[in-house]
């Protein structure tokens, strides 16, 4: 299903939510959860900060799930209006911020943020009218690099050291608890960006294919051991870079450019 068919109100059917205390809210994605159980204790984490669009990155088990509704101790909107996706390119690509959820450093060059530091971000993105993304990892290992990489920042919870290990909802829970304490009432008016707006994640991978497709004709993603790092690290670049939609045009057009009147061949001052 895509996310475009259940429309961009952050609400779904029937929700128990004041429209002010869930306006703006961010996407919670659960990437590969493994246990019913663990979705619907997630799901009521959510339901309690006013957090109710939740996308599910192919769960273990398959879903519906009974013993997610059941675990979810009466958040059963939030289960009724989870989406699926196949891959975590679909489940991002309306979107246009991204955060990334982790619980050790990674080997990225990303902004590393506090739940409270990503609350209030996630907020001010919202009043700019902006749709944001938590992405949250399966239980055991948490987000594979790559889905790292498409993140926008990192985000990790202060814990002890010696006994950093939080279970799906808890990390649901604290992280929605510092979006929803940072406001809970619309902005009194909207920046308008004119014709503008930040690039959605779906127009960001277009461009991301598109560049790495002419790289690899041209021989630069070599040798081939190292191609996937060096597009993780390409994709870090842009990432951390919030693109508009104008930009990744330009961007798009400019690599059409060298394509076809790179090197020399073909300039359009010397077409016959």
């Amino acid at each position: 299903m895509s996310a475009r068919e259940k429309g961009h109100s952050g609400t779904v059917r029937g929700a128990k939510t004041p429209e002010n205390l869930g306006w703006g809210a961010p996407v919670v994605i659960l990437v590969n959860p493994q246990l019913g159980e663990n979705i619907g204790m997630a799901a009521r984490a959510m339901a309690n900060f006013a957090l109710t669009d939740l996308r599910l990155v192919a769960p273990r088990d398959g879903w519906p799930s009974e013993s997610a509704i059941k675990a979810s101790s009466g958040a059963v909107e939030v289960i009724e209006g989870a989406q699926v996706f196949e891959t975590v390119e679909e489940a991002i690509a309306d979107l246009q911020l991204v955060y990334a959820t982790t619980a050790r450093e990674r080997d990225q060059l990303k902004p590393v943020l506090t739940p409270e530091e990503a609350g209030r971000r996630t907020r001010a993105a919202a009043a700019e009218g902006q749709r944001v993304g938590l992405m949250f990892g399966p239980e055991r290992a948490g987000l594979k690099s790559d889905h790292v990489a498409l993140a926008d920042a990192v985000l990790m919870v202060p814990v002890n050291p010696g006994f950093a290990s939080l279970n799906l909802a808890q990390a649901v829970l604290l992280i929605g608890y510092e979006w929803f304490k940072h406001g809970s009432e619309a902005p009194p008016e909207r920046i308008e960006e004119g014709a503008t707006r930040p690039a959605t994640k779906e127009e960001l991978l277009g461009f991301f294919e598109h560049l790495e497709r002419e790289l690899d004709a041209s021989g630069f993603l070599r040798p081939p051991e190292k191609r996937k790092a060096m597009v993780r690290n390409l994709r870090n670049i842009w990432s951390r870079t919030q693109l508009y939609d104008q930009d990744v045009r330009t961007l798009r057009g400019i690599i059409k450019s060298l394509v076809v009147y790179g090197g020399g061949r073909n300039r359009p001052d010397e077409d016959d």
